[in-house]
Parts: C-alpha cells; structure tokens; sequence
C-alpha cells in the first residue's frame, strides 16, 4: 500500500492516494513508506478528516437555508408592497376614498370595523348630498383570507370596511348602481363568462296599510304613505311586500316611498348577497335643514330687533316733520291774516305777496318731485324722508340691508324646501318651534310679502318700459316708411 503525505488546514494527513477524492491547493510531496508500518497512523487520521470535512459541509449547507429565507421574506414583502400599492392607486382613480387604503383588509384593527353593522345607513349631510353607507358582502381587492385574483373567494366577508358613497336626491338609481359594481368583483354566468353583477333595489310595496294589513279592494288604487321611515314599527315578515323599482328611478323619489317602512334593499345577483338599509325619516332627512334654520331665525330675530329700533326712530323723524311742515303752514297764515286786518298795509299789499309765495311754493314742490322722479304724493315724500333717515340710523347701528335682505331670502327659501320635504312625507312640520317663535315667523312672512310687491311693481315698470320702446320702434319704422314712400 502506498500512502502520501498532504497539507490540509495548516497541518500534515496521511492518507491513502488511491482514495483522495479531493483537490490539493498547494504543492506537496510525496513520500513512500512501507504500509505496515504506518497503518495505524493512516486510519486515525483518516477518521480526523472525515468528521473535518462533515462539519464543514454542514456549515456550508446551514449558511446557503439561511440565505435562501432571506431571499423569500424580502420577494414576499415586495409583492404584499406591490399589493397594497395597486389597491391605493385602483382607490385614487374613484371618486370616493375609503380610510386605511394603504392597510392590508386583514390587519387587526380592521377586523372589528365591520362586526357590529349588520345594516347600511343613509345619513343625511350639511349640503343636499346623501351619504349612503353600505357594509359590502365581498371586496374587488381581497378576500377574507386577504388571498386575490385567482385565489380569491366570493364568501361572506366580515372584515371588509363598509363603503361611503355620496349621491344627489336627484340622480338616478343606475348611477348609485354602477358606484357598487365598481366596487364589487365580478361574476361568471353559467357559460363561463365573466360579467358584473346586476344590482336591483326593493322596497316595501303599497299593498297593505301602516299597520301591515292588507287593503280592501276599493282603497288598492291608493298608496299607503308614512314618512317615519326607520323610526316607525317594524312590519311583520308576513306582511312584507317586497317591490323592485326601475334603475331609471331618482333617488330621491326612491327614499320617499321607502319611507312607509323601515329598511329598503340593495340585491346583487350573482353573489346571493342583499344589503338592507334603514330609511331616513323626516326628522333624519330634515335634521340639517333645520339646524340651518334655527341658526339663520336667531340671527334673524337679533337682526329684526336693531331693524324694528332704527324704523321706529325713523318714522318718529318723518312725523315731526310732516308736524313742522304744518306748524310752519299755520304761522304763514297767522302773518298772513296780522298784516291784512291789523295793520295799515291791507289786502292790497298782501295779495300779490301770499300769490307770489303760494305759487313759489308749488313751483318748487314741483321741481322736487321732478328731480327725484318720483310720483306726487305724501307717500313718496314721506318714503323718501323715511328712507333717508333709516339709512344714517343703520349706518349708526351696524345694520347692513344688503345682509338682511340676502339672510330673510334664503331663510324663506330653506323653509319652503323643508316645507315641500314635508308634504313629500305627509308630516305636519311644527314651523314655529323651529323657527323659534311666531315673532320670527311674522317677522319673515311680512319681509316676503314686501318681496312680492317690489317684484310685481318692477315687472309693471319693465313692461311699461318693453310697450314704450315698442311704441318707438314702431313709430320708428312708420317714420322710416314715409320717407321712403
């Protein structure tokens, strides 16, 4: 047997040269010696660089997991980023937002959001928008395992936020419909064929009276109406009549015949999913309306007053000098008839002087009503006078007309809208208390009514001014013809 001697990590080995499967990195020499005499030596240091070698290789093999689990978590993080990424952008593209689109649908802290809300709910908003909130029975993104695409699944899902959607009264029911399609995924038809599912609306039918029971035959051409919407009873399950109505329908119109009953609902076909909705009543529908009001009749009732001071005073000025006017007027005739009867001067002298100042005086009565063109009468002058002071009192006061009359305007027109809202849902308002007393209420009907009059005195004034220009033109053209004949 023929051994050769070798350097392995620093030291010498003695092992057999026909069973050296490795490489030698540096030079060696080989030296021949009998077997027998080294073959002890041969065998420990075989077994020596057998564990060497089995331990290095372990390390080797421990070294290139740790390697490869680094490379899988940082590939997992990159596609859960990538995720989370196209969700936020497919979100920026709609219209609405939902809170925490950056947050995977499985974190804890959403996994609760959704628990309590078996039902949506239609709020109503400052502005005349709806805010219908819809808890959705499956998400376009996820599922509830958080899996997507081919992985996902279309069961019922507890841990999606419910979805905020903002609606006109006055839209119809197909836009409310393709906002919910949007966000839902789509669906196979029986040939396989990937479609979006039909969404339908149903609420309670007309058939059956507020109690739930069912009409006679003379009263089935009448509609059963109640404007509590989910404030009133609940309507056995027997009773429930369930009608769907067309997507051509506005939204507005929807609600208020929802309203005869408490919850109408949202069906998507395809997923076997129905949401229901609770109704706003008239209360709920109006809340906002009449907060408005309450603020804009307390700032109208604070307004009124300084109003009511600064007229008062106003008229009181006109009055004494209409008192003044007569005052002066009896003087004049007191001197008139001192210098005719008491002195040496007589009615000779006298008569072409009161003459003179008499018609002086309708000359310039004259000349006054001419200048401010408006009619002759006491009204005009004492409007005039009136106004004049008004104006310097509410300068002194801080009133601005231009304020009132733009707060009374669209305080009347608030309560014309919740006044329609009303006969919609067949409910009597209680004006009064919203407006906070009948001294407000009177206070805005009279304003309204002198609203009323300037307008139909300006149309007569626009159409006296329409025939007069008329009347010219046509005297125009008569002109015109002449000439040319």
């Amino acid at each position: 047997m023929v051994v050769m001697v070798v350097m392995v990590d620093g030291g010498w080995w003695m092992v057999d040269a026909s069973c050296a499967p490795f490489k030698l990195e540096r030079s060696f020499k080989f030296l021949s010696v009998e077997a027998g005499t080294r073959l002890q030596y041969h065998r420990k240091f075989a077994r020596s660089f057998t564990s060497s070698f089995r331990r290095t290789k372990d390390l080797i093999k421990e070294e290139s997991a740790r390697k490869t689990n680094k490379g899988d978590e940082h590939v997992h993080e990159e596609q859960v980023k990538a995720g989370i990424q196209e969700a936020t952008k497919q979100q920026i593209k709609r219209p609405w937002q939902r809170e925490g689109a950056d947050k995977p649908p499985v974190e804890q802290s959403h996994r609760s959001m959704n628990k309590n809300m078996a039902k949506g709910k239609l709020l109503t908003t400052p502005t005349r928008l709806l805010k219908l909130i819809l808890p959705l029975p499956v998400d376009a993104t996820h599922d509830e395992e958080g899996n997507k695409g081919e992985f996902r699944s279309l069961a019922q899902n507890e841990n999606i936020q419910p979805l905020a959607l903002l609606v006109h009264p006055q839209q119809p029911l197909s836009y409310l419909e393709r906002l919910i399609q949007a966000e839902l995924p789509a669906v196979h038809d029986s040939d396989g064929h990937e479609k979006m599912p039909s969404i339908h609306f149903l609420a309670e039918g007309s058939e059956r009276d507020e109690e739930g029971e069912r009409k006679d035959k003379t009263d089935s051409n009448i509609a059963s109406y109640s404007g509590l919407g989910h404030e009133g009873e609940d309507t056995p399950a027997e009773h429930q009549d369930w009608v769907r109505w067309s997507s051509s329908t506005e939204i507005g119109d929807f609600i208020r015949d929802a309203a005869r009953g408490r919850e109408f609902v949202v069906r998507v076909d395809g997923m076997h999913a129905e949401m229901r909705v609770d109704v706003p009543s008239f209360n709920d529908r109006t809340y906002y309306m009449r907060l408005r009001l309450r603020r804009m009749s307390r700032n109208i009732e604070k307004l009124s007053k300084i109003k009511k001071e600064c007229d008062i005073l106003a008229h009181r000025g006109a009055h004494r000098i209409a008192q003044a006017g007569f005052a002066a007027l009896s003087g004049w005739w007191a001197t008139v008839y001192y210098v005719t009867f008491h002195t040496e001067a007589g009615w000779d002298l006298v008569e072409p002087v009161t003459y003179l100042a008499g018609l002086t005086t309708i000359m310039g009565g004259y000349l006054w009503f001419l200048f401010i063109s408006r009619d002759l009468s006491y009204q005009a002058a004492l409007k005039i006078t009136v106004s004049r002071r008004q104006n310097v009192l509410y300068e002194a006061q801080g009133f601005e007309p231009q304020k009132w009359e733009a707060l009374v305007h669209d305080t009347n027109a608030l309560r014309r809208e919740v006044r329609i809202i009303a006969e919609e849902y067949d409910v009597d308002w209680n004006e009064t208390e919203d407006l906070g007393g009948e001294e407000v209420k009177e206070v805005l009907e009279k304003e309204n009514d002198k609203r009323k009059r300037r307008e139909s005195v300006s149309d007569g004034d626009a159409a006296e001014a329409d025939s007069e220009s008329q009347r010219k033109g046509e005297s125009k053209d008569d002109k015109t013809e002449d000439k040319k004949e």
